[in-house]
């Protein structure tokens, strides 16, 4: 069932108002920079910036992909086993989405990342794993994690040039845009951005993730600074 988010949030004493838009399923094929500019477009003013969710982008760009058909490599195998669990999902630790992973950034670097990680470990450090994977490994999503068939049986694999996708958006629509990998436990960044957006601010209005994590259906959001009174 679809949560309620609260749509007010207040940063640095600035009030912002968040206003998801709920869209169909999207699709492989799909144009996000169309359907952006359609469900936005009743109710978008100028000076709004657009929010698009990851995993609905690279849905749309044909990259999720069945579990039942990805190849599990024996390095898959024997990697996924030393992935940290975490608490807010599963990430690489997974036979599947460590092959992904071998698939988008090379072999050599998932086991460059792998003894990075390793030390960092030893070192009481996190996180080594996913800065010498890079982004393109961080932000694959384990199939089960949706909750939307029939993606719930697919690892979706992060988007492609967010940043291009994020100025198509801002030339289609005449707001700022933003593609952002959200979870409903903090976690909020910035995957790709029109120029003059500030990253870090905006991480922190969409902290509490007012797209929501389930069957909301929502994976764009109007973000609205609001003037004092």
């Amino acid at each position: 069932m679809a949560a309620k988010h609260e749509p007010l949030r207040i940063v640095n004493e600035v009030t912002y108002l968040r206003l998801p838009q709920k869209t169909n399923i999207i699709t492989a094929g799909d144009d996000i920079v169309e359907l952006a500019d359609r469900h936005t477009r009743e109710i978008r003013q100028a000076g709004d910036v657009i929010v698009v969710a990851e995993s609905p982008t690279a849905i749309s760009q044909g990259r999720a992909i069945p579990e039942k058909d990805i190849h599990i490599s024996l390095l898959a195998r024997f990697l996924w086993r030393g992935v940290r669990k975490v608490p807010y999902g599963i990430g690489l630790r997974s036979p599947a989405t460590m092959q992904c992973a071998i698939n988008e950034v090379g072999a050599l670097r998932v086991l460059a990342a792998s003894v990075a990680g390793l030390f960092g470990k030893i070192l009481g450090r996190r996180g080594d794993f996913y800065r010498v994977a890079g982004m393109q490994a961080a932000v694959i999503d384990a199939a089960h994690t949706s909750p939307i068939p029939p993606y719930d049986q697919c690892v979706i694999l992060g988007p492609k040039d967010p940043d291009g996708i994020a100025r198509r958006i801002a030339e289609r629509t005449g707001c700022q845009t933003a593609i952002m990998d959200i979870n409903d436990i903090g976690g909020s960044r910035v995957l790709g951005a029109t120029v003059g957006i500030d990253r870090s601010l905006l991480e922190e209005i969409m902290r509490d993730n007012p797209m929501g994590q389930n069957d909301e259906c929502t994976p764009m959001v109007i973000i609205r600074k609001l003037e004092k009174e």
